[in-house]
């Protein structure tokens, strides 16, 4: 009798949805240390960053005058999103903490739902890195830390966000983001160019100098595929570091494992015990 072709996984599935969602709980678990602790590092880390995101807004409307612009920056942005996944996933964790480590809120919701948070998990481990290289390597100058202010907000927004990144990378048990969320991130990136020129035509001007097309000719087209080819670098870089991670600690698990099941069986097979013998 011939076999039945196996079936094809759902757009859902190669979303990095999977029915049931998330069962082995590895969105809020680390290799590391418990859910609590998973818990406390997030919402801590959460609300350091929600207190810088408002910090910086309040002082730009009121030192500044520039607050009506301040969402216009990707950094701010990407930076938001971190914020949001922070919570988001504090929250889940605490509440799979509360229930027993019997499960949490977000394996229950609708699969759009999931869809999103597994997305914005992809955003935030791969969007820093892209902030990160481009702010150092174009945007830095001389300004970057001339004051405690711009120091502080500089180094909380264009280094720490990348050791955000890192932490959900390498300290959770969070899986590699699934292929097909590479050409989503590439396509919000290319809406936020729209973005950067609807503040240029309503505020009258560029967000970041490279976009202007009057200044940078020609060059404005190879930032823009080079933006687009640093996404996925760093995306390359995300999936290779929790491949790396999820190896190195089953490799260790494997390792705990099998001194305790070759004990098992001594102990089974160590004469003069009625364990593991015919009566």
């Amino acid at each position: 009798m011939a076999m039945k072709p196996a079936p094809r996984a759902g757009l859902y599935s190669r979303l990095g949805v999977g029915k049931p969602f998330d069962q082995k709980h590895d969105l809020v678990t680390s290799p590391f240390f418990s859910p609590l602790v998973l818990a406390i590092v997030r919402l801590t880390l959460g609300f350091y960053a929600l207190f810088v995101a408002l910090f910086h807004l309040i002082w730009d409307a009121v030192r500044g005058h520039g607050a009506g612009s301040f969402f216009s920056y990707f950094t701010h942005l990407s930076y938001i999103g971190v914020i949001a996944y922070y919570f988001a996933a504090g929250v889940q964790t605490l509440c799979y903490v509360t229930n027993r480590r019997k499960g949490y809120p977000l394996q229950r919701w609708p699969r759009p739902l999931q869809f999103l948070h597994v997305l914005l998990y992809s955003t935030i481990t791969t969007y820093p890195f892209v902030v990160t290289v481009i702010f150092w390597a174009l945007l830095s100058g001389p300004s970057t830390f001339s004051t405690r202010f711009d120091s502080w907000v500089n180094i909380s927004q264009h280094a720490m966000n990348s050791l955000y990144a890192l932490i959900e990378i390498l300290l959770t048990n969070s899986g590699p983001s699934p292929w097909l969320h590479l050409p989503l991130c590439i396509i919000m990136l290319a809406c936020y160019l729209g973005v950067a020129y609807i503040t240029h035509a309503t505020q009258g001007f560029y967000t970041y100098s490279f976009l202007d097309p009057h200044k940078e000719h020609a060059k404005l087209a190879g930032y823009v595929v080079a933006i687009g080819i640093a996404e996925c670098l760093a995306f390359c870089l995300a999936y290779g570091l929790v491949a790396g991670r999820t190896r190195l600690v089953r490799r260790q698990t494997d390792a705990v494992e099998t001194p305790q099941a070759i004990d098992e069986w001594e102990e089974v097979e160590r004469p003069g015990t009625s364990v593991g013998h015919a009566v």
